[in-house]
């Protein structure tokens, strides 16, 4: 199913905006790319988050984006678990100075609650595909209700 209602690409547009400028900037990404994800979820992270002009004009595929959204939900699970809790003494963040020093404490010190507001984006976007999803489904099974990869994303996206 081709996706290319306006309000969900502008949901992955402003979701692309947020992951670039607070998730995977130049002083918080060191430190994401030693997370425990294999390289397939990064490029599906990547296509997600780093390429959506490539799908703005021609839509976006369903079964792609569940699992782009999975993939996505991935990392910020590990990010929650395996990063936050010692973000601020990593030491591939590395030490600065001066008006770089000041950015990378400002992406440091908001680095939870834009990790929170990644999720809820994410969220947000699932609950409009699920809605898009049944309405196209016509009587049949969902897309999601046959994808094992987004069973469970409601839960690795809440806290």
């Amino acid at each position: 199913m081709q996706i290319q209602d306006p309000q969900i690409i502008r949901l992955i547009e402003r979701l692309g905006e947020h992951y670039r400028s607070n998730i995977a900037n130049r002083f918080i990404r060191p430190a994401l790319l030693q997370l425990a994800i294999d390289n397939q979820t990064w490029s599906l992270i990547e296509v997600f988050m780093e390429r959506g002009d490539q799908f703005r004009y021609q839509g976006y595929e369903l079964d792609d984006l569940y699992r782009q959204l999975a993939a996505a939900a991935d990392l910020v699970f590990e990010a929650r678990t395996n990063l936050i809790p010692g973000i601020r003494s990593r030491q591939s963040i590395g030490a600065m100075t001066g008006p770089d020093k000041v950015l990378r404490d400002m992406a440091v010190n908001n680095f939870a609650s834009n990790l929170r507001l990644l999720a809820d984006l994410l969220n947000e976007l699932f609950v409009l595909l699920v809605e898009a999803d049944k309405a196209q489904a016509r009587g049949h099974k969902p897309l999601y209700a046959q994808m094992p990869e987004v069973t469970d994303l409601g839960k690795r996206l809440i806290e």
